[in-house]
């Protein structure tokens, strides 16, 4: 069964390229899936963290304010207390900048309410990610929180100051509340601005991981369907070979049946023949009547050695390999005629041979069976009626193939014959050949992937053209 190239380029590194595909895209869909759920989760983290700095901030900022007109130190310890969240994350943010991981920046972090089973999560995406453009910009702008801390701490400190100093005017108290009104409005500006920029960051993060996501899977999809594709042609194409193979063994097992009944029966029927003959022959005195069944007795043996040879030529045909090597057809033309003139009539026919090619790449074994059988067909079918009997045989090349072309003017194929001369013993005139030689033409002739054609009239003669492979460019 032939296959298409691109089902015989199909091997199992190519299958197994395919797994390799598949397994890649789902470890990376698996890493990726897993660090976009931790970004997401340190950004979760951050977010949760500033709702404590804003909450700190805010917070004190009141607790100053009540401070500022009541000169309660309760409120300023509040103050001192609310303000240490904001200020214990900047003390974070620039450790993390200075230093990278470190117990510093992790107490920060506490110090500014940060659940301690988030710190991991934290200090893994600023330290990992500071520079990527989303929590860049977050992180200036917490930079630019912590500026303001400052002042607010500053401020704080001038305010206890005159509290302490009893310096406090009315209108010292304005000018206080005004500037932390000041920093507090710009705080809550730079807080509404770094909780944007992280929900920014959050949705792109989104956005790429459905993409990537699509893409992994669309890649798993594609291959797991091609290798699921190329599983079922594979087994669609096992499973026609079986089947191919299974009318051949059919169609061998049948050819074989018929081969051994018939061989069987024509092995035995020039044996019968002797065997009558020698009878008749021992009660016969005329001396002339004796050769005359002698002669008969030679021809059976004849068509029986015959026989033999069509079978050792089947066999050898079906068994041996193929082998392509320069072959000589001038050596073989020679040695086949030689070879058939104990054939009746084989002296009284004229061979003529145009040989335009000589040396061929072609089975040697193969060849010599293909032109004996045509040979002995054209020498046995000759016409003796006619004056003149001819075997004409010509080689050439034509459109890539080599050819062999045997003519004669025998007796010709009749019409209804012409589509069964290639069958197993199938034979015009059984007393001429065993039936197996076109046969066993047509199978040698396959088997060097060649084809054979014949033209042929009733009494007017036969030609068979055989076409082989070319070769001489291999």
């Amino acid at each position: 069964m032939s296959k298409s190239p691109f089902f015989k380029n199909i091997r199992f590194p190519n299958v197994f390229i395919l797994l390799i595909i598949v397994f890649i895209s789902c470890a990376l869909l698996i890493c990726i899936n897993f660090f976009t759920i931790k970004i997401l989760s340190a950004n979760r983290a951050y977010v949760h963290g500033e709702s404590h700095y804003s909450k700190g901030q805010k917070d004190a900022v009141r607790y100053l304010i009540m401070y500022l007109f009541t000169k309660d130190t309760n409120q300023w310890k509040l103050f001192s207390q609310e303000l240490k969240v904001p200020q214990g994350d900047g003390i974070a943010r620039r450790s993390l900048l200075k230093y990278g991981d470190s117990e510093i920046a992790r107490k920060g972090f506490l110090t500014g309410r940060n659940h301690k089973d988030d710190l991991d999560d934290i200090v893994w995406l600023f330290v990992n990610f500071k520079d990527v453009s989303f929590l860049a910009k977050a992180i200036h702008e917490w930079g630019q929180g912590d500026e303001l801390i400052a002042k607010l701490s500053t401020l704080g400190q001038q305010v206890d100051g005159q509290i302490k100093q009893n310096l406090l005017t009315p209108a010292s108290q304005q000018k206080f509340l005004n500037e932390i009104s000041t920093i507090s409005d710009k705080l809550t500006i730079n807080e509404r601005n770094f909780l944007n920029t992280l929900g920014e960051g959050t949705r792109k993060i989104k956005s790429l991981l459905i993409i990537t996501n699509i893409f992994f899977i669309l890649i798993i999809v594609i291959s797991v369907c091609t290798y699921y594709s190329i599983m079922v042609k594979r087994l669609l194409i096992s499973k026609k070979e079986i089947e191919e193979k299974n009318e051949n063994l059919i169609h061998v097992n049948h050819e074989l049946d018929r081969f051994v009944y018939s061989a069987s029966h024509d092995l035995r029927s020039p044996i019968t023949s002797l065997k009558g003959l020698i009878e008749i022959t021992q009660l016969e005195d005329d001396i002339q009547q004796v050769r005359d069944y002698l002669t008969l007795m030679h021809k059976s043996l004849i068509r029986q050695d015959q026989f033999i040879v069509d079978i050792i030529d089947y066999s050898k045909n079906k068994r041996k390999q193929v082998i392509i090597e320069p072959v000589s057809l001038k050596e073989i033309f020679d040695e086949s005629i030689s070879q058939l003139m104990h054939i009746e009539n084989a002296n009284k026919i004229k061979f003529t041979k145009e040989l335009l090619i000589d040396t061929i790449q072609s089975d040697d074994l193969r060849l010599r069976i293909i032109i004996s059988n045509l040979l002995s067909n054209a020498i046995k079918y000759a016409d003796i009626n006619k004056e003149e009997m001819f075997i004409s045989i010509k080689t050439y090349t034509e459109e890539g193939y080599d050819k062999i072309e045997i003519t004669d003017n025998g007796i010709g194929i009749k019409d209804e014959f012409k589509n069964n001369i290639f069958e197993m013993y199938f034979g015009t005139n059984k007393n001429k050949g065993s039936g197996l030689g076109l046969y066993i033409v047509k199978e040698a002739v396959e088997n060097i992937k060649g084809s054979i054609s014949v033209f042929s009239e009733n009494t007017i003669g036969s030609k068979f053209i055989v076409a082989i492979p070319n070769y001489h460019g291999n």
